[in-house]
């Protein structure tokens, strides 16, 4: 039987809550609070929550294999992060023609590149719109996907055949071929469409190999078979849960981030949770999360 149990929430109340990760190196779950350009870790058996201030929104990260610092998508680009020292060494800034545009979700896949998507914040021409880009092990960006607005959902399936990915106010996951040595993606395919007024935001991919998304405005989370179809359903305290990762010892915790923005007083009233970090102890079970294959710069 299928089971979830919250068994912890993090206080932590973020405007904008996103890509949670787990470390199991650490022990350690690491999240983003994107309007408070902050980074945090909760260690598991300490119950120790830290936080370090970025120069930028900080839309994801990666952890690398072969540096101590971690990897971000700043809102201006993609940069080493000293957390020791706060110092940050830019790599590279694919939209930095683009004024109002900022780094959005993205995820490492299982080759050690590292993916990120934009999102369109503020408008200042007609055509503007986001994309994906790739970031290769040696630093080097591609485009490859335009017309975007909000990318999200981002992860791949379990043998690398499968790439899914949303563009949230399309209320749409797509899935796509993906050539694995290469990167390179094929034609999208609808995988997932979902209701009028909720839209896919972070999404992951269990040891099953099925896909949870989270809902914005959906108060859920949903398991999704290879097929698209619904399997599961978790719902959340909160109206706007963003990611969610899996970790712990046996990989069976589910870390849940959430956030504030956007929500009424009335709304706030209702869910006072909103923004925190929520954990579940679950009967499925996750994967580790890739990191980062590329050299540290010299």
């Amino acid at each position: 039987m299928n089971t979830t149990e919250l068994i912890a929430q993090i206080p932590c109340a973020n405007i904008l809550g996103e890509g949670v990760q787990w470390n199991h190196r650490e022990q350690a779950v690491w999240w983003t609070d994107i309007k408070s350009s902050k980074i945090y870790r909760y260690h598991l058996t300490s119950e120790q929550l830290q936080t370090w201030d970025t120069p930028e929104a900080v839309g994801c990260f990666a952890f690398a294999k072969n540096d101590e610092r971690l990897l971000l998508a700043l809102a201006s680009g993609f940069a080493w992060f000293d957390k020791n020292t706060g110092a940050v060494e830019w790599i590279a800034k694919p939209e930095a023609h683009l004024t109002g545009n900022r780094l959005n979700d993205g995820r490492v896949d299982r080759q050690g590149r590292f993916w990120c998507g934009s999102i369109v914040e503020q408008k200042t021409s007609l055509d503007q719109s986001a994309g994906l880009f790739k970031l290769d092990e040696n630093g080097k960006t591609t485009q490859h996907l335009s017309g975007l607005t909000i990318s999200n959902s981002l992860c791949w399936s379990l043998d690398s055949k499968k790439l899914y990915h949303a563009d949230s106010p399309s209320h749409q996951i797509k899935v796509y071929d993906f050539e694995a040595q290469s990167g390179t993606l094929g034609q999208g395919e609808l995988f997932v469409q979902t209701r009028d007024a909720v839209e896919p935001d972070g999404s992951c991919i269990d040891a099953e190999g099925c896909l949870w998304n989270a809902e914005w405005g959906g108060s859920r989370l949903v398991r999704y078979n290879a097929e698209g179809t619904p399997i599961f359903e978790l719902k959340t305290e909160v109206s706007q849960p963003t990611c969610m990762a899996f970790g712990g010892d046996d990989m069976n915790l589910l870390f849940v981030t959430s956030a504030r923005i956007g929500l009424s007083e009335e709304a706030l009233a209702a869910q006072p949770q909103a923004g925190n970090l929520f954990i579940y102890r679950t009967s499925f079970k996750g994967v580790n999360e890739c990191w980062y294959a590329g050299l540290a710069s010299q």
